[in-house]
């Protein structure tokens, strides 16, 4: 892959570098955020225990749930649309920058009428702590979505920066909260909104020194219908991931036991590793094929997909002998059971670039409700087998139930990539960018074109003769 491998939509423009220093790059990010989420987590068990740490565990992904549910996936759509062909009409930006103001502010009032049902998973949290979480609901939303519009706008390194800082900002903020005096759950709330609004503040910030609020026109509530629709179909094959990673941890924690389930999320967690180079290649490739178009994206996914797949399939050999040496070392030989599972992961994982590829094009040709299709398909098996090996087998069923899920989910990814592919994907041209290309044509050497009916009869109401004498009737096809 090339630094810069696309063209710019046929313009003759090369779309900015998206290629393998950026893949580099974000993997790094990926692989930051990663450790400083293990150093936050080890702190608070540290210094809170296990039932605190599960509650953290929770308010680090439910606020960041309920906002981007709420805001239909708007940061998933707000990566596409300013990639693509939209990314110049001077009413995307500020349409995005009012649905992230709205979605904000809908999930935060949705978490504080949830508030008392939360109770029963938040044992420790006092309820008027649950109610300043809402404002993680704000400040997770609108971190998330200025990291999908630098991610959009091609400055990985920017999104590369908002992935550390909304992990690492956690930790200052803590432990000034630890040193006020709080301690428990109402330090790791103060730390979850101090690092938060920190973290908003950096995305934002990063926007603004990229010119994002440079040109604005007026919002369109057409272009943000237009916005919700692709986020929506988006973002259900997202929850359907979600529930394909995590809907085995749910079945083996209610049948076997919280050890087992310790010992079972220890080798997820492990094999999961596998997954960073295949999220480093997703968040590089999904805006540059936006960029390059349906037929040069076409032409760089039949090129990419066999070398990604190869790449992670090459990386199982080395993350079994670690996950062999590594386990029993780092988590004690309590949980030498985690070994085998995490081998079982890592094989249905082992296509994992595949995946990565297929729901980047996608995404990036304007299909993402092809990928939910695929996702649900991986949900199913999950269920189905989950039902019948976990009952029988413990942690090694659920291993190896995931890892059919995970082979089929990219069977079926990879096979509707090839079907749109073969299809040919029609260009992305709305009635939006229709209308402003159709202005920006109409010079005099090319001048208005009167639309043209066959004639009924010599004298007829649509002839030549009776257009030409009544402009009024002429009419452009994009007017």
């Amino acid at each position: 892959m090339t630094k810069t491998a696309g063209q710019d939509h046929g313009s003759g423009r090369q779309a900015p570098g998206l290629g393998r220093r950026s893949m580099a790059g974000n993997l790094a990010a990926q692989g930051a955020a990663v450790c400083v989420v293990f150093v936050a987590s080890l702190l608070v068990a540290r210094l809170s225990g296990a039932e605190v740490l599960g509650e953290y565990a929770l308010l680090r992904v439910m606020p960041w749930l309920t906002g981007v549910v709420v805001s239909c996936g708007l940061p998933l759509a707000s990566a596409y649309f300013l990639a693509g062909e939209q990314r110049d009409d001077p009413r995307l930006r500020p349409t995005l920058a009012l649905l992230a103001v709205a979605g904000s502010a809908a999930g935060a009032l949705l978490w504080l009428a949830a508030v008392p049902l939360l109770d029963r998973f938040f044992t420790t949290v006092p309820r008027w702590q649950l109610t300043l979480v809402a404002l993680t609901v704000v400040t997770q939303l609108l971190t998330v979505w200025g990291k999908a519009c630098c991610q959009g706008q091609a400055d990985i390194r920017g999104a590369n920066l908002v992935i550390v800082a909304e992990e690492f900002l956690f930790l200052p903020a803590y432990g000034l909260a630890l040193l006020a005096g709080l301690h428990g759950s109402g330090a790791v709330v103060a730390g979850l909104v101090g690092g938060g609004t920190a973290a908003t503040a950096t995305s934002l910030g990063r926007l603004a020194r990229t010119g994002f609020a440079r040109g604005w026109g007026r919002p369109s509530a057409p272009l943000a219908a237009e916005v919700l629709r692709y986020g929506a179909r988006g973002q259900l094959g997202n929850v359907l991931m979600l529930v394909n990673l995590r809907l085995d941890f749910l079945i083996v924690g209610a049948l076997s036991g919280p050890a087992m389930l310790g010992v079972y999320a220890v080798a997820s967690k492990f094999a999961e590793l596998m997954r960073l180079p295949a999220v480093a290649m997703h968040y590089v490739l999904y805006p540059r094929f936006s960029r390059d178009g349906p037929r040069l994206a076409r032409e760089e996914m039949r090129r990419i997909l066999p070398r990604a797949t190869a790449l992670t399939a090459a990386l199982v050999p080395p993350l079994v002998g670690a996950s062999v040496i590594a386990l029993p070392l780092l988590y004690g030989r309590a949980f030498q059971g985690a070994v085998v599972p995490a081998c079982v992961l890592l094989v249905g994982l082992a296509v994992e670039g595949a995946a990565a590829v297929s729901t980047a094009y996608l995404f990036g040709v304007g299909r993402p409700g092809m990928s939910s299709w695929g996702m649900g398909a991986g949900v199913v098996v999950t269920v189905v087998l989950d039902a019948l090996l976990i009952p029988r087998y413990g942690v090694v069923g659920a291993a190896v139930a995931s890892s059919i899920a995970y082979l089929i989910t990219t069977a079926v990814l990879v096979t509707l990539t090839r079907v749109v592919a073969a299809r040919g994907t029609p260009s992305r041209r709305n009635r939006h960018a229709h209308r402003i290309r159709s202005l920006l044509r109409r010079t005099p050497a090319r001048p208005r074109r009167l639309h043209r009916r066959r004639a009924r009869g010599p004298g007829g109401a649509h002839s030549p003769a009776s257009v030409a004498a009544d402009p009024r009737r002429g009419r452009d096809h994009a007017a």
